[in-house]
């Protein structure tokens, strides 16, 4: 299945400090550690990595959280 977003496109999420928006630098297809945590990810069911556009912050999201923007 092909991933719904692609690197480079502009998405929204929540966070704890309310809408965040970032730009999408790494697509996620397998686990991988991020943080110190594993991330659980698949071709059906990918994970995104964002690129906070007020800081330098990297998040790692599910597509499911995500807006394009």
């Amino acid at each position: 299945m092909k991933p719904k977003f692609q690197k480079g496109d502009k998405v929204s999420w929540n966070s704890e400090a309310g809408r965040v928006s970032g730009t999408i630098i790494k697509i996620h297809t397998k686990d991988f550690d991020y943080k110190g945590y594993t991330h659980h990810a698949s071709e059906d069911s990918p994970q995104y990595e964002i690129k906070s556009d007020k800081s330098d912050h990297i998040a790692a999201h599910k597509e499911s959280a995500l807006t394009k923007i």
